[in-house]
């Protein structure tokens, strides 16, 4: 009896993976709404609006200003930790400093790739680091309040953690920030001017690299 059920629910989370990849690959061929996605697929409305705003809040599916359903910004974070690599590497190698990405993940930041300065003294935060938003830095401003535009980057010093400075740069997949590239060193190497004075548009640039795969992906 209890194996006859273990077995219904092991079906029942089949049913439901089943139903979110179709709903993905919907969307992924034509953006709908809920409504319309619920027709599509043959889903009861509640059903459909129900595991839509799963998928939303999960990042697996994003709204556009119409309302309709697109592939989330959760599958862009595959792109990203892909082509990061090389891309901080090179902005490493041209600083000294250790470079990263991070990406959003509810409340909290997540460092999706790193790497580190070759220097004794360093910034070091290994891949995987979970922080929370509201503990501050460059990349947490970048992730929660984009920059101006006409700058395209942000800096924090000692805020987070004394003696550490960063400055961060947003990664854009159509309108919104989907990554943030921080650049973070020890304030005794910067120079007086600050860390966006001194590294702003390489951060800049480096963003704008990964930009560009998100773009061809």
């Amino acid at each position: 009896m209890g194996e006859d059920r273990a077995g219904e629910r092991r079906s029942a989370g089949v049913g439901v993976l089943d139903r979110v990849v179709a709903i993905l690959d919907a969307v992924e061929t034509l953006p709908m709404g809920a409504s319309e996605l619920a027709r599509h697929l043959g889903l009861s409305v509640p059903t459909a609006y129900r595991l839509v705003s799963a998928m939303v809040g999960h990042g697996l599916l994003r709204r556009d200003s119409d309302g309709r359903l697109h592939i989330g910004l959760r599958f862009a974070s595959t792109a990203l930790a892909a082509a990061a690599t090389p891309v901080l590497a090179d902005l490493s190698r041209r600083t000294g400093e250790t470079a990263q990405v991070w990406v959003r993940r509810g409340e909290h930041r997540l460092c999706l790739a790193c790497v580190e300065s070759p220097s004794e003294l360093r910034a070091s935060l290994p891949v995987g680091t979970l922080l929370a938003l509201a503990d501050g830095g460059s990349a947490a401003q970048v992730l929660t309040a984009p920059p101006d535009p006409a700058r395209g980057w942000v800096e924090s010093v000692s805020k987070r953690t004394p003696g550490l400075c960063s400055v961060s740069a947003g990664v854009h997949y159509g309108s919104e920030v989907v990554a943030a590239v921080c650049l973070a060193a020890p304030v005794s190497r910067v120079k007086p001017e600050g860390p966006g004075a001194q590294w702003g548009e390489l951060v800049t640039a480096a963003a704008l690299r990964l930009e560009e795969v998100l773009l061809y992906r």
